[in-house]
């Protein structure tokens, strides 16, 4: 059945984020709450779920609201009679959920699906009084917060529930939401809570007992172990500490008395005294870090007093991040011993319920990487590690060796047979792993490739005749070595008459922006002519991505920012993430866009404006987004921005751009694509009236407080490259002029004590100064 209407039934968190996400696909969605006593506003409880929306970007445009109806399950409850899906997000009371189902059944149509958003309740429980021809239309829907960016969904059915069923829903969650669908088994917190509350537990309590720090736990349990940097106690704040312990008591409650997961859920004195005090995290202003007088601070988690948070720099941690989690494993400090402590029993447990949840590993670390963010699932952790190492470390500590683990001894989670990535089933066997109908992940890909040219932050491969450049450096930042293999790539498909190339990668982010630690390397050894060379070498190489005569498209998941959006910027197409963040941030940290960034937000604006006589208003809508670093966090916002053309657009699902890349290159390559040509003629220059008019703006701003005396610095020498600076108005500028104009700005900057203070201060402290 096609679903063309859709219900929401509660509109709290959950449930507003589930309606947002419908109406981000351009489907009609009633959002309905509880009347509310105020009879001036029924709605109220609806709408506050809307503004919620609002607050969380959880809508791709303003404009997306249209496709969603407010109302109240005592006045609009007829609505229901002409949706096709009904997806209950009410409060966790089993007696609330089942007197909802039987009014659903009176008014849904015969072959509407219904289905519940519960992670806690189990779905026999959920059914067992409601007719079968009921049941059969049932399953849970379980989304993640928040909705928008968190891409798993576990759909998991009932014993009743119809194949037609889990197929509608999955490729409607799929195809149109987005998310990566996991089939679920019924089991307590399914998969990706089942695992990821004993994670953050068992780090929890860990850090509590070893007595570490917040601040040095989250050190650990971050990005050395390939998991978000908020680690434990800043997921504690972001989620809410409250909500956090209703959700770790709830899957405690569940699960049977022998279960691991007890062992890791004592409570903590002084987070049940938080909760009684309001201290329960971001949303109240403090939990465990707080700011006060613009000082972050961090709580003693013996007396819960507060002092400074430092910006820790802990070397293993570090060489963990950079080379892989072995190194934290091996390290004899307390920081290793709380690595081990944690990846030990949550790898471990992961690896005891198989087969209680799934016959193979796939499913546990898909949850884990969609759910939670994990670079890595826990068996792909395990692999990393070595299983025979692990097997014997947990030995010879006294702990418990699964069975499922200790059938892989010898041998691995995952291979590569016959260029097929297979994993292991329990018994041993092995089976190929299958990508959802139109999708294909490249982190999965790649391994059953080599890589033509690779390096510490960069490779190239080659698939079906295909070039692929993926950046895999630290945040994916860039600089001369991610160049050179973008260059290497872009000469082999001139040379080896490749179909075309692509650019891509399944990390967090496409590129956070150039590596900085290379430009303070460049100034600390007063080399502006090795910076320059750099700079010059990357305008020329996105430059020929702009003009090669072969197929060139740019797949972005995530942020891509500052040099990584220039080469996004000179990609002939963009297929990019729904959730995609792009924009030029460079003023932020006291320089420019020098790798032709500048001279594009120009060109697009004259393109998009569609007046190449007079590029006034042009120059001064590029001097506005460059100024203020915009960045614009959906791709129809970077359209409206000039940051998109015509002929790029977005996908729902991630997993799906890849194979979407492949298919425009081919298109292009028949002559039936969208590429788009990058007709870059000499412009009129603005001249030296219009400069002066953003000088005078800047210098108004800067009276009125609103910009520091660096800015107008940094937004003078913009506002000097869009318009010519001091020239006659008409003087013809060519893009090679605006790309030397990039060079000698960023340089002037950098040469500036104000703009190494920024600089220095971001890599330092992670902070930008205002100077």
């Amino acid at each position: 059945m096609s679903i063309k209407k859709v219900a929401v039934i509660g509109a709290g968190t959950m449930g507003s984020g589930i309606a947002g996400q419908v109406a981000n696909a351009q489907v009609e969605v009633w959002l309905l709450d509880l009347p509310s006593d105020n009879a001036d506003n029924v709605n109220a409880l609806s709408e506050r779920g809307l503004e919620r929306l609002r607050e969380t970007q959880g809508l791709m445009s303003k404009d997306f609201e249209k496709y969603i109806h407010i109302g109240n399950t005592r006045d609009d409850f007829h609505q229901l009679a002409s949706c096709d899906w009904v997806a209950e997000a009410v409060v966790e009371r089993l007696d609330i959920k089942k007197e909802l189902y039987k009014k659903l059944d009176e008014v849904c149509h015969e072959n509407a699906y219904i289905s519940s958003n519960t992670s806690s309740i189990p779905i026999s429980l959920l059914v067992e009084d409601m007719p079968k021809s009921f049941r059969e239309r049932f399953a849970i829907t379980h989304f993640f917060n928040p909705v928008r960016f968190m891409p798993l969904l576990e759909l998991v059915r009932g014993e009743d529930t119809s194949d037609q069923v889990m197929q509608d829903l999955g490729s409607f969650c799929d195809e149109q939401l987005g998310k990566g669908v996991i089939d679920c088994l019924d089991t307590p917190g399914f998969l990706g809570n089942r695992v990821g509350c004993f994670a953050i537990q068992c780090a929890l309590l860990a850090a509590v007992e070893m007595d570490l720090s917040p601040e040095q736990a989250d050190a650990i349990y971050g990005r050395p172990m390939g998991i978000p940097k908020t680690g434990v106690f800043g997921l504690y704040d972001l989620i809410g500490i409250d909500l956090m312990s209703d959700v770790a008591q709830s899957l405690l409650n569940t699960l049977p008395s022998s279960d691991a997961y007890h062992a890791e859920s004592q409570k903590i004195p002084l987070m049940v005294e938080m909760i009684a005090n309001g201290q329960t995290g971001n949303k109240q202003g403090q939990g465990f870090y707080r700011v006060r007088d613009g000082e972050r601070q961090v709580i003693d988690l013996k007396d819960g007093s507060y002092g400074k948070a430092s910006r820790l720099n802990i070397p293993v941690a570090l060489k963990a991040e950079q080379e892989g989690v072995i190194h934290l494993l091996n390290d004899d400090s307390d920081y290793g011993a709380f690595a081990w402590r944690v990846l030990s029993r949550t790898l471990s447990y992961a690896a005891s319920l198989v087969p209680e949840v799934g016959n193979d590993p796939v499913g546990i670390d898909n949850a884990m990487k969609l759910g939670y963010n994990w670079v890595k699932g826990p068996f792909e952790l395990i692999d990393e590690i070595g299983v025979d190492y692990f097997i014997e470390r947990l030995e010879s500590d006294g702990l418990n060796v699964p069975a499922f683990l200790r059938e892989a001894a010898g041998s691995c989670f995952y291979r590569v047979e016959n260029s097929k990535l297979q994993a292991r089933q329990i018994g041993g066997a092995w089976s190929d792993i299958d990508s959802p109908s139109g999708g294909d992940r490249f982190n999965e890909k790649r391994q059953t490739l080599l890589a033509k040219k690779t390096c510490d932050v960069a490779s190239w491969f080659e698939l079906d005749n295909v070039a692929i450049v993926e950046f895999h450096s630290k945040a994916n930042a860039l600089d001369g070595d991610s160049m050179a293999i973008l260059a290497d790539a872009i000469d082999h498909v001139e040379s080896d008459g490749l179909r075309g190339l692509i650019i891509h990668n399944d990390a967090q982010h496409f590129s956070c922006g150039v590596n900085l630690q290379a430009v303070r390397e460049y100034f600390r050894a007063e080399d502006m002519a090795g910076l320059d060379q750099f700079l010059d070498h990357f305008q020329q190489t996105v430059h020929r991505l702009s003009v090669a005569d072969f197929p060139v498209v740019c797949a972005p998941v995530g942020m891509s920012l500052g040099g990584g959006f220039e080469v996004v910027l000179h990609s002939k197409q963009v297929i990019c993430h729904a959730n995609s963040t792009m924009g030029l941030v460079e003023s932020g940290v006291g320089v420019i866009p020098a790798g032709g960034g500048c001279k594009e937000t120009l060109y697009r604006w004259v393109e998009k404006l569609g007046n190449t006589d007079n590029i006034s208003e042009a120059a001064w809508k590029a001097f506005m987004n460059l100024g203020y670093g915009r960045t614009c966090s959906s791709p129809i916002l970077a359209e409206q921005q000039a940051m998109l053309r015509s002929n790029d657009r977005f996908l729902s699902n991630r997993d799906r751009l890849l194979p979407e890349a492949m298919r425009a290159v081919a298109e292009a390559g028949s002559g039936t694509g969208e590429q788009m040509s990058f007709d870059r003629p000499d412009l009129p220059a603005p001249g030296r009236d219009v400069f002066k008019a953003m000088v005078e703006w800047l210098e108004e701003a800067h009276s009125q407080g609103k910009l520091t005396s660096h800015n107008v610095t940094v937004a003078t020498e913009l506002a000097r490259i869009v318009t010519g600076g001091e020239v006659d108005a008409g003087s013809m500028m060519s893009e090679q002029d605006l790309y030397d104009a990039e060079r000698r700005a960023f340089l002037k900057l950098v040469a500036t004590d104000a703009t190494r203070e920024r600089i220095n201060s971001m890599l330092d402290t992670g902070n930008t100064v205002q100077n």
